[in-house]
């Protein structure tokens, strides 16, 4: 009788198999691995070392290094690694706001020192100088959305540090409402498509716990800014979104009639076009009723805001409900003026009305 391996068929002798028998290891394979507690402490401690002298590195005072995590270091690492990719030291990427992280390998002396041939550095006074006649404060971000700078003045706006920011996450989206994201990812695509093109979009940021108690919620910020290619050749590593983020007026809860003076409404036809308009409307727009009516809502968006004022006009149409949309409308002096509108449709479906919030 002849037995063949059940694994590669071939006939053998009885009670033979091309296979090493069950307790014997084949030459040359190697024995697994198992961690003891002296390895894996030995781990946690190259690891602690490894953290403590990034920790070293960071261009912030002693106190604020001695506050740190490990999760606010490796994201402040990350920051400052992400940052010196876009702003090489050495090149004309130094006029970024903040110094290059020195890697362990080099001189972090000879990576923060100015070159020779330039003027001495005015100093921190002046660069808080500056940055206090901004009205809010600057944002870098790399093509994919990740944080790349945040000025120091954020703490005066949102009442988070930097580091508190960053531990939100490494991305804006982290620091943003998540109702604004789909709106902030398109236009962050729109820009990055057409490098140049300046964008603007509105959206409630995460502050601190004292700002919200102060002032009954989250802080909405004006983010408006374009991508910038920092080097030659153009490419989406070399490209960042400089950004300016200013705050407007508090966004309106669904639930918060708000003050009758920073408002107006409108009735239209399911058209958008104007059937009636509050006289408020000439304070915060500029218009007198009669000029509006029998105009198209769209006729005052900005461009860029046609779409998104489309989708909540075609979500209300069908019956969706009320539908709420941050969007620019042009005011008779030719300036743009932000509005928080919320549309529900009235008079037996036959109609629209919105309400808008003057947010600048």
């Amino acid at each position: 009788m002849t037995i063949f391996c059940s694994h590669c068929h071939r006939p053998l002798q009885a009670e033979m198999s091309c296979l090493p028998r069950r307790g014997k290891q084949a030459p040359g394979a190697s024995k697994p691995f198992r961690s003891t507690k002296s390895a894996s402490k030995a781990r946690r401690d190259q690891i602690n070392v490894e953290l403590q002298a990034l920790r070293s590195l960071l261009p912030i005072s002693a106190r604020e290094k001695e506050r740190l995590s490990y999760l606010h270091t490796m994201a402040l690492v990350c920051l400052r690694l992400r940052g010196a990719q876009l702003f090489p030291p050495g090149t004309c990427g130094t006029a970024v706001p903040h110094a290059s992280l020195a890697l362990p390998h080099q001189d972090s002396a000879s990576l923060c020192a100015p070159p020779a041939d330039s003027a001495p550095p005015a100093g921190p006074a002046l660069g808080a100088e500056l940055l206090s006649l901004l009205p809010g404060f600057l944002l870098v971000l790399s093509a994919n959305g990740k944080l790349v700078y945040i000025s120091e003045n954020v703490a005066q706006v949102l009442g988070l540090s930097v580091v508190e920011l960053l531990a939100q996450g490494d991305t804006v989206f982290d620091i943003l409402d998540g109702r604004a994201h789909e709106d902030a990812r398109k236009k962050l695509l729109l820009a990055h498509e057409e490098p140049g093109r300046e964008v603007t979009f509105v959206s409630e940021m995460r502050t601190s716990k004292a700002f919200r108690l102060q002032h009954g919620g989250n802080r909405a910020m004006a983010v408006r800014g374009r991508f910038t290619a920092l080097r030659w050749p153009a490419s989406p590593s070399t490209a960042a979104f400089l950004a300016l983020c200013t705050p407007v007026a508090r966004l309106p809860a669904d639930d918060d009639a708000g003050s009758q003076d920073d408002l107006f409404q409108s009735m239209h036809i399911l058209d958008m076009t104007f059937t009636d308009v509050t006289e408020s409307v000439t304070y915060h727009l500029g218009y007198r009723r009669e000029e509006l009516i029998g105009q198209s809502w769209y006729s005052l968006l900005h461009p860029e805001d046609a779409d998104l004022a489309a989708a909540q006009h075609r979500a209300v149409a069908l019956g969706a409900g009320a539908g709420t949309a941050v969007l620019r409308v042009l005011r008779r002096d030719r300036t743009w003026a932000w509005l928080c509108v919320s549309a529900r449709r009235d008079g037996g479906g036959r109609a629209i009305t919105c309400t808008s919030h003057c947010l600048r």
